[in-house]
């Protein structure tokens, strides 16, 4: 082994993926806020102003992003140091694959701001794939978890 690591170590990725996934909900609920404040009748748009959806959206979803890319760092980091290999399966590639998306979809950020439908559209269908794939990743991580307790 490179490193013997605390066992406890092995559960602060999904841990902290259970509270990302989450945080993913809450982003998703901002930003139907976000959407009924700006397509929503003048009375609708007046009582949801005070809310600032966009700013609490915007800022959410650059924490997801930042602490996502981190724990699938750290997942990879801790399997890695724990294996001396990472096993590449659907687990790993979905990962990385929703970071990639994660990242995409804030990237659309400045044309949105600028009113482009298109990279609202494309943001808003990315992230609906991410959180769906976010959700399989979920349930496949338990069953990755229930391994690592068993073998203890």
């Amino acid at each position: 082994m490179l490193a013997t690591l605390p066992f406890a170590l092995n559960f602060a990725h999904p841990l902290m993926e259970w509270g990302l996934l989450a945080t993913s909900a809450w982003a998703l609920y901002l930003g139907i806020k976000v959407k009924k404040t700006r397509t929503g009748t003048p009375k609708q748009r007046k009582a949801l102003l005070p809310g600032k959806f966009a700013q609490r959206h915007y800022i959410w979803g650059s924490i997801l992003l930042a602490l996502m890319t981190l724990g699938t760092l750290g997942g990879m980091a801790v399997t890695y140091l724990n294996n001396e290999k990472l096993f590449i399966g659907p687990h790993l590639l979905v990962g990385l694959a929703m970071t990639g998306i994660l990242a995409v979809a804030a990237s659309l950020s400045p044309l949105m701001q600028r009113g482009n439908t298109v990279a609202r559209k494309t943001h808003v269908g990315l992230n609906i794939g991410m959180l769906t794939l976010f959700l399989w990743q979920a349930f496949s991580g338990m069953e990755i978890v229930n391994k690592i307790w068993v073998s203890r």
